[in-house]
């Protein structure tokens, strides 16, 4: 792990702190996104009561380096996630593996971020970098990871991850 973040308010980064606290069930302590029901806006107006699939957010830092190689500055916890890995395919596990974080947390991934416009509020044109098509024409998707948490515990920049696979067969990740 390269960086940790949260963020106590609704706003589209969130600052890298020394340690961040999984909650079992919940998320990141003190993150505005922290809940056994979704907090994300758009869809706590779509339905309020539907499980929180989104506590955690992981994205790899290899995702940094190619925009910053395509004009744009971004570093750890711009995009609003509270990981950021290295080193970990992210966007080619499959539904239901089980990252083991430091000594003791566990999150289970649910699937893919879908970006939406606030990404181009951030910096104009970044949406197009990270969704676009393959291809095939199918839709790309690679500003991170989404899950929940499995096992709370402690995570701090430079801990180790672990992937366990899930029992096969597996399943694409799509967004959540």
């Amino acid at each position: 792990m390269t960086a940790v973040s949260r963020n106590e308010e609704y706003s589209f980064t969130k600052p890298n702190r020394k340690s961040v606290t999984l909650v079992a069930g919940f998320g990141v302590d003190g993150d505005v996104h922290a809940g056994a029901t979704v907090k994300h806006r758009s869809r706590v107006a779509q339905d309020p009561t539907q499980p929180n699939l989104r506590q955690v957010h992981l994205i790899h830092e290899e995702l940094f380096s190619e925009l910053r190689a395509a004009g744009f500055e971004v570093a750890p916890g711009d995009l609003g996630e509270n990981v950021t890995t290295s080193r970990v395919d992210l966007l080619a596990l499959p539904v239901g593996t089980l990252l083991h974080l430091g000594d003791e947390a566990v999150v289970e991934v649910a699937g893919l971020r879908n970006p939406c416009l606030q990404i181009d509020n951030f910096q104009d044109g970044l949406l197009k970098k990270v969704v676009g098509r393959d291809e095939a024409g199918r839709i790309v998707r690679k500003a991170g990871v989404m899950g929940i948490v499995a096992v709370g515990g402690v995570v701090r920049p430079g801990d180790p991850i672990e992937v366990e696979l899930p029992g096969g067969p597996h399943r694409a990740l799509g967004p959540v």
